[in-house]
């Protein structure tokens, strides 16, 4: 039991201090990759995915227009996944020939219409996002400056949030981003990211090949990328804003399914966790994805070992008492949600636990048959 909690803990540490700090000493022993940028102008499609978002597409479609790049090099292409709102007519409404407007015949989700369309495009390089993603003006000359570098493939940008006064699930899921955004950096500089970000994330188009119509595509599409031996790199110029989930509520359920696709999608591309062939980037994959998701099973696990061990001293009665006041305070922090002024002290604690619930509600949906192919708004 005694080692059963160490190991727990160390992983849960590994994880979330561990790993950077790793991250930190590799570039610091100058495993540090350049990308050698240039300014270019490339065809590129903007690929935006949308299903029912009547209430945002207008506004993404405008934003759009009005990027900082030759109209007659940039096609802005909507894939509606059927959808059963105005989307469809809004996105025709716009006369404008860089816009077109895909429908698909049948519902199959977000991975199925790019599997249908990205083959149609006539584009050396996509870009994809989602319809409530409003991009920086200078996004796509920030982007494919990158794929000058002939080891690039795939070229991540930065989701930014924006914070209404209490929303409480939007400022942590900042507070979250940042690291995430830090890791980003640190992995893009010395290889590669495991993953990119469905709001803003570009490849070469020649290297697209399509997946499940289960799988995260802006999880396993890189993942394709970089097992064909190319770079997935961080570009922190070429940013978006987004509102976040709203209430904890909706980002649990958006995790859930995000985890759940992407532990299947991990599985089928298990390959890349093998160190002799992937080296490096194999303990980037295991740590930053595989591990963090079983977090929740380490909570676990060090709770019930550390209850066993009560009473045997000093160390770990205080251990367990520590762990104790964690769980209270995300029980007060749950009954806090959504009021004003509720202590960070209280709803920290909450998010973190909500947040590795939802990775271990997904994974256990996984293995119990529950996929979540079609893709729906967290407004819905």
């Amino acid at each position: 039991m005694e080692w059963l909690l160490w190991f727990n803990i160390g992983m849960i540490i590994y994880v979330y201090a561990g790993y950077p700090v790793l991250l930190l000493l590799v570039q610091k022993t100058g495993r540090r990759k350049y990308i050698d940028k240039k300014n270019s102008e490339p065809k590129v499609a903007l690929v935006i995915s949308a299903y029912n978002e009547e209430e945002v597409i207008a506004g993404k479609l405008e934003n759009s227009r009005a990027l900082d790049y030759p109209a007659e090099k940039l096609d802005i292409v909507v894939i509606s996944d059927c959808s059963e709102d105005d989307t469809d007519k809004i996105v025709s409404s716009f006369d404008t020939q860089n816009i077109k407007l895909y429908r698909l015949d049948e519902r199959g989700g977000k991975t199925a219409g790019l599997n249908e369309v990205i083959p149609q495009l006539d584009a050396e390089i996509v870009i994809f996002s989602d319809a409530n993603a409003i991009y920086d003006k200078n996004v796509v000359r920030k982007v494919v400056q990158n794929f000058a570098d002939p080891t690039v493939g795939v070229v991540t940008g930065e989701s930014r949030y924006a914070i209404d006064a209490g929303d409480y699930s939007t400022e942590n899921e900042n507070l979250y981003w940042r690291y995430e955004l830090a890791l980003k950096q640190l992995e893009s500089d010395i290889g590669s990211l495991v993953g990119g970000d469905g709001a803003i994330y570009a490849i070469r188009h020649s290297l697209y090949r399509p997946m499940q119509k289960s799988d995260l595509s802006d999880f396993v599409n890189p993942l394709q990328i970089v097992s064909m031996g190319y770079r997935n790199v961080y570009e922190a110029e070429a940013f978006s804003y987004e509102k976040g989930g709203e209430s904890f509520e909706k980002e649990f359920r958006r995790k859930v399914r995000i985890v759940n696709r992407a532990w299947r999608g991990m599985m089928t591309m298990r390959h890349v966790l093998n160190p002799f062939r992937f080296g490096f980037f194999a303990i980037q994959a295991l740590s930053h994805k595989l591990l963090r998701w079983l977090v929740p099973v380490f909570m676990i696990l060090a709770f019930f070992s550390n209850l066993f061990l009560y009473g045997e001293n000093i160390l770990y009665n205080g251990i367990f008492a520590v762990q104790v006041i964690f769980y209270l305070f995300a029980f007060f922090g749950r009954l806090y949600q959504g009021r004003e002024k509720t202590p960070a002290l209280f709803y920290i604690p909450y998010y973190f636990s909500l947040v590795n619930f939802a990775s271990l509600k997904g994974i256990i949906e996984n293995y119990f048959g529950r996929t979540y192919t079609f893709w729906n708004t967290v407004r819905e």
